[in-house]
């Protein structure tokens, strides 16, 4: 046991019996939507994953104490700061639980404390990647990293769109990243059901994806795994007001000189502005569905 790590009572219990486990992440709490919309989507999400069988542990550093599995006062807690909570990723880790502060874990972080606890499905939105433009400003993210060594499954609706799509999967190719496609050959382009963009499997059943895993992870080839599942038909957006969106909110990035990990929650948060909501409600709905579909592979894995 890592002596920073706390794990929820719920959750280390589930854990002992050889139950089915999601892990969350908490920057959808802290930076992704205001209060009190978070803490409920966030509660919402893990009553999802109860009644679909499994026990859900939400991710977050709360006074300096990794946690895998939060009360609801304390989502409350991380809900009300907002943006003031510290967003981690692996290198912030250290300096949050040192300095005894709250931290919002993005996908990558997510993964390591879900790692430390021994929990190998995650659900998320989507997951980050390499940014448009990257190759002037280098701007990938950790998370890509975290995937090539980590070994947790990601559930996610693809790639952020506000990235580059392409050189995202060309990055994980490198990297020995498989990316899945739940029930599609093409892959998710978070608030769209498909992209120009393959994936490397399609399979159709948690059963299916369950047996990759525990294939992969058999072999110890170790590292994560991306499972993309499109978002549910009735909540995708028009794919030409998405993309014109995504294009002012880039422009207004760099005409204010937006940079590094401040640049997605501004996108996202200028994109759902320009499409009078209707992104930030595609949002939700398909992390609801992602829940859905990882409390299934959950069960399956420890079939």
């Amino acid at each position: 046991m890592n002596s920073y790590l706390d794990i929820k009572p719920e959750v280390a219990d589930a854990l002992a019996k050889g139950l089915p486990v999601v892990a969350l992440e908490s920057t959808i709490i802290s930076h992704g939507m205001p209060w009190p919309d978070n803490a409920t989507t966030a509660k919402e999400v893990e009553q999802i994953i109860r009644d679909a069988g499994a026990v859900p542990a939400t991710i977050a550093i709360i006074n300096g104490r990794l946690k895998a599995g939060l009360t609801g006062e304390e989502i409350d807690t991380l809900a009300k700061a907002g943006q003031s909570v510290a967003k981690c990723s692996r290198r912030d880790l250290p300096y949050v639980v040192a300095r005894g502060e709250h931290g919002a874990t993005t996908v990558a972080a997510t993964m390591i404390i879900a790692d430390m606890a021994g929990i190998r499905v995650f659900a998320t939105g989507g997951i980050g990647g390499v940014h448009r433009g990257a190759q002037q400003s280098f701007d990938i993210s950790a998370d890509l990293q975290e995937l090539a060594h980590t070994s947790v499954a990601v559930i996610c609706a693809g790639a952020k769109s506000i990235l580059d799509l392409g050189l995202t999967r060309e990055y994980l190719e490198t990297q020995g990243v498989p990316v899945l496609g739940y029930q599609t050959d093409s892959l998710p382009a978070f608030y769209t059901r498909t992209s120009e963009h393959s994936v490397d499997y399609r399979l159709d059943s948690d059963t299916d994806i369950a047996a990759f895993l525990n294939a992969k992870w058999g072999m110890n080839l170790n590292g994560g795994v991306v499972i993309a599942n499109p978002i549910p038909e009735a909540y995708a957006m028009d794919p030409a007001k998405i993309q014109q969106a995504i294009e002012q909110a880039l422009a207004e990035s760099v005409e204010q000189g937006i940079s590094g990990k401040e640049s997605t929650p501004f996108l996202l948060a200028r994109v759902a502005e320009l499409t009078g909501g209707d992104s930030l409600a595609s949002n939700i709905q398909l992390v609801f569905n992602n829940a859905r579909l990882a409390a299934g592979i959950a069960r399956e894995l420890i079939a």
